[in-house]
């Protein structure tokens, strides 16, 4: 029947089940807190969540919506990227709705990939980047990000280095999952004059955008030569506590905005029709909302961040994102599998280990991510259970 072959495709042998469904069921089984998964755990604005149920009670996308998206959502897109970065597109032929930034993703490297191609990554990063790359026949290059005076910071160095004649494509994510690093201006500048000289493509993932707490989000695609050549990602999940409803957007070229809707079409080819008008409202919300969001996020940060150093942890304050790495080595502790598996029984808190992130294990061996997009109170309760640890 198999012929002697495993079922799975060896492009995928590799990765098995994510680490967020087990750290989940772990949560699950145990009771845990579980700050391992980036979703909040209260839902966003009422008013956008009462322009979905307007949506479907009036018929407006209960049926296949167009396969760009609703142009009431691409023209918000349009707009949003206007409004906060001076960035114009045309909703008709350079903006593209997707499932989740996830499937922008995977729509991307499908499209612009040859097997053989070779994507440089900055690791360590969100594991479906690793998945995507390999299902599109890709060569994953990892430059490290590496922790400096209690940040993350990309070697420029390194990532000039890792270009070869192979190299197709830039996969960057700024505000940076897991670390929270925020790319500088000067750091883009020289990622954009590399990708320039080097004729490289850039796919961005910016679901973070306006989860930044210091410094500021920078889009790449507004430095010079860089409109023509960068795929820009983002989507709702993130920025309205809204993660499923799955609604998500590239901005591109129309050239590119062709190429990666050839490979969406054949993914979902479309997806949450009442959703993509809701989030065309929530895209227009006043400036007060996302200053709000930030705002309430940053004293989250602190509320873990400081907890987890009481309860001696090395903690790398982020700069951006939902997400604080620390270092487990001054607790005792090398092996971050092994402590976020036991994290649980010990004192009922589950976090992931950051090596999941890495193709370099070793690298990442020691570190831990925690999610500090929840509510208080939970973030309380976590950090006196984890000052437990020091007694374990």
């Amino acid at each position: 029947m198999t012929q002697g072959r495993p079922l799975l495709n060896r492009r995928l042998a590799e990765f098995g089940t994510t680490i967020f469904a087990e750290m989940s069921a772990l949560a699950a089984r145990t009771g845990s807190i579980n700050l391992g998964q980036g979703f909040p755990d209260t839902d966003g604005p009422e008013a956008v969540r009462e322009a979905a149920v307007r949506a479907v009670r009036a018929g407006h996308g209960n049926q296949y919506p167009p396969g760009p998206g609703v142009p009431e959502l691409r023209t918000a897109v349009s707009e949003h990227q206007q409004r906060h970065y001076g960035l114009a597109y045309d909703p008709d032929s350079e903006v593209l709705v997707t499932t989740g930034a996830t499937e922008a993703v995977a729509a991307s490297l499908l499209a612009l990939l040859e097997p053989g191609d070779e994507v440089i990554a900055l690791e360590p990063y969100y594991d479906s980047y690793a998945a995507c790359i390999a299902m599109a026949g890709g060569t994953r290059v990892p430059v490290t990000l590496r922790p400096h005076e209690g940040a993350y910071r990309l070697d420029l160095d390194e990532l000039r280095a890792a270009v070869t004649p192979r190299t197709r494509l830039l996969l960057l994510n700024t505000p940076h999952n897991p670390t929270g690093t925020v790319l500088t201006r000067d750091e883009l500048a020289a990622v954009a004059e590399l990708a320039c000289e080097r004729d490289l493509l850039v796919v961005t993932d910016e679901v973070y955008e306006h989860l930044v707490f210091e410094g500021e989000h920078i889009p790449i695609a507004s430095f010079p030569g860089m409109r023509e050549r960068t795929v820009t990602i983002s989507s709702a999940g993130k920025t309205f506590s809204l993660t499923g409803w799955k609604i998500g957007w590239i901005t591109a070229s129309p050239e590119l905005v062709t190429a990666v809707r050839s490979a969406k079409q054949f993914l979902t080819y479309v997806s949450g029709g009442p959703f993509q008008y809701a989030v065309a409202e929530a895209l227009r919300l006043p400036d007060s909302y996302f200053d709000e969001l930030r705002t309430d996020l940053r004293a989250k940060r602190d509320l873990l961040g400081t907890g987890l150093a009481e309860a001696g942890f090395e903690v790398y304050k982020p700069a951006g994102t939902y997400f604080v790495t620390t270092d487990i080595r001054p607790l005792g502790e090398s092996d971050g599998f092994a402590f976020c598996r036991s994290l649980p029984e010990r004192c009922g808190v589950v976090a992931v280990p950051n090596a999941v992130f890495y193709d370099h294990r070793e690298q990442g061996a020691h570190f831990v991510r925690f999610a500090f997009c929840k509510r208080v109170d939970v973030l309380e309760e976590a950090v006196g259970r984890l000052k437990g640890l020091r007694a374990s």
